[in-house]
């Protein structure tokens, strides 16, 4: 029988994070005592590098896992006809809008882009209550969350100009972060770099860079091949979740590899390794964040600031009185269908009844709202759970009806590349 699955966000508990892979370095004064900084063998590094491309270029794919936001579900096709479906009264509207538009993304890019460390006038966070927390931070995490002047400014920025953005990512966020925490435990990764993909992509799918990184995890389409996310014309498989978490995951986990510390890992996943690599000769060989920033594209030296700053406001949004929005359904029970014809995603919104909105919420990796068939490609069509045995029982109706609409509309479809 075929396995079916249902979306899950209820969230999960942390589990305990391994020790080797998150060995925190010894902190360090990085303003007062710079200069008993390491000094780092640039060229070594280059060597490590290489060796990574050449390992990565050798598997050249991603492990194809199986999918952390599904669960299995038993399905009854014959309870089932084309026009009975009522899911869809069950989805706030105005959270599937929440869901699929990019104004998040464009607020956060934003955020990230022009963050400022100039001193910001904000009570309601001492500087001695900060310290505390950063330093409770520091000690569960294996990131160097140590205060300093200008991440104070920064968290106290976004506490004083972003809390709405804030709390509609947080609502977000519980579709997603299970998975993402999934996903990192089981390459004993800490649970944390699932805020990364806040200030990456806001959560959103289909988000896309000015420079054309894609996705949640904004890959490019180098390094997205490189980690076997496959781009076509109709498919780009860094705006699926679940392949794109795995990849981001095996991405970072190497750059940890070289780098022996997480913020330079994450510092070169926003602007490559090689920029990495030059910000620490021109330091003077120094491996700390705080001390390498100033010499790392604009984009990168307030990329950990903003890191930081929404992992501390999530941890700690309770005691600023954050309030997330929630949805009236906060799980979705989904299966999955292989295509046999071509067919666009406004098609299957007619036939079963689903909105465009969702179905192009469950299915993020056709960019074109097209799901081609190729004989060689499995692509598959996932749908709420109670749209399936309908699908599956009217098919070939439903094929043959695409396939002559598109023919009378004269729609040409592109050529697979």
């Amino acid at each position: 029988m075929k396995k079916r699955y249902r979306l899950g966000c209820a969230l999960v508990v942390m589990t305990t994070m391994s020790l080797n892979a998150q060995k925190k370095p010894t902190s360090l004064d990085t303003y007062d005592v710079s200069r008993t900084l390491p000094i780092v063998d640039t060229i070594e590094l280059k060597e490590k590098l290489l060796l990574m491309e050449q390992e990565i270029a050798r598997s050249n794919t991603a492990q194809k896992k199986q999918p952390f936001l599904y669960k299995e579900v038993v399905w009854d096709s014959t309870l089932q006809n084309l026009n009975d479906r009522k899911y869809a009264a069950k989805i706030d509207r105005l959270w599937m809008e929440e869901l699929t538009t990019g104004t998040l993304y464009d607020s956060i890019s934003a955020i990230v882009n022009d963050i400022d460390y100039e001193d910001v006038d904000y009570p309601e966070l001492t500087t001695e209550v900060l310290k505390q927390r950063l330093a409770e931070l520091d000690a569960r995490t294996p990131f160097n969350v140590e205060y300093n002047r200008s991440l104070e400014n920064v968290i106290k920025g976004y506490l004083k100009r972003h809390k709405p953005t804030l709390e509609r990512l947080m609502g977000l966020s519980h579709f997603y972060f299970p998975g993402f925490e999934e996903t990192l435990d089981k390459h004993n990764m800490p649970l944390e770099l699932k805020y990364l993909a806040i200030v990456e992509s806001a959560l959103r799918p289909r988000a896309k860079s000015r420079v054309g990184a894609t996705g949640m995890w904004q890959f490019m389409f180098n390094t997205g091949k490189l980690y076997g996310l496959d781009v076509s014309s109709y498919v780009d498989e860094r705006m699926d979740p679940i392949l794109s978490t795995e990849a981001a995951a095996q991405y970072l986990s190497k750059l940890y590899e070289i780098f022996e510390d997480w913020d330079l890992a994450l510092a070169s996943y926003n602007s490559g390794p090689g920029n990495v690599s030059k910000a620490i000769r021109r330091s003077g060989g120094r491996t700390n964040y705080w001390n390498i920033r100033h010499h790392l594209p604009r984009e990168t030296a307030g990329y950990i600031p903003a890191f930081l700053a929404t992992m501390y406001i999530f941890e700690y949004a309770e005691e600023h009185g954050y309030h997330p929005a929630q949805p009236d359904v906060n799980y979705f029970e989904t299966d999955t269908i292989r295509v046999k014809e071509t067919i666009t995603l406004q098609q299957v919104s007619a036939y079963t009844g689903v909105s465009l909105n969702e179905i192009q919420f469950l299915n993020p990796a056709y960019k074109l709202d097209v799901i081609p068939y190729v004989k060689e490609e499995k692509y598959y069509l996932r749908l709420p759970i109670t749209a399936i045995g309908p699908f599956v029982a009217n098919e070939k109706n439903i094929y043959n009806t695409a396939k002559k609409e598109l023919e009378r509309d004269e729609k040409t479809l592109l050529d697979m590349v």
